[in-house]
């Protein structure tokens, strides 16, 4: 199940196992407005019919180009790994000293477990953190997404 528009996408927002269908719904408006697309790494915690999902995307969600994979090496075989950022409040660099390219990818773990070591441990140089207080042990999966989607989007110069 999947909507896809023509051409490429400036940027590739990747939720990889996202539980909470209202996040993922929420992402999805953000990549709407941004001309972003998603990507759902299976497995997913709800379904894709699902009313919560539909109703934190409104009617966005008919304008959006995403796509589900089985699985990380399905994603792998349609985009580039080295295009690949991970996001982790594990990692040592901000994400603003990224250097982001059209076609990126932004990929964001699922919101109890965020990423698996293995995805950090594989791509050091990759992996970038949003920065905040020590008081709060995370953001919101779409506040990050949404953090980190617009920086690469400015950084690439996506028409807003």
């Amino acid at each position: 199940m999947a909507n896809s528009s023509q051409g490429t996408p400036p940027l590739n927002v990747i939720l990889h196992q996202p539980e909470i269908a209202e996040n993922t719904g929420n992402v999805g408006r953000t990549c709407v407005a941004l001309g972003a697309k998603l990507w759902l790494v299976r497995p997913l915690g709800f379904r894709m019919d699902e009313r919560r999902l539909r109703r934190a995307g409104l009617d966005y969600w008919q304008h959006l180009d995403w796509e589900a994979v089985d699985d990380w090496a399905a994603l792998l075989a349609r985009l580039p790994e080295e295009r690949l950022w991970f996001f982790t409040k594990r990692a040592e660099r901000p994400y603003t000293e990224a250097a982001f390219a059209p076609g990126d990818g932004l990929v964001f773990g699922s919101e109890s477990q965020g990423l698996p070591p293995s995805f950090l441990e594989a791509h050091p140089d990759r992996c970038l953190r949003i920065p905040m207080r020590s008081e709060a042990r995370s953001l919101n999966l779409a506040v990050s997404a949404a953090v980190a989607a617009y920086e690469a989007a400015r950084q690439c110069g996506v028409p807003q």
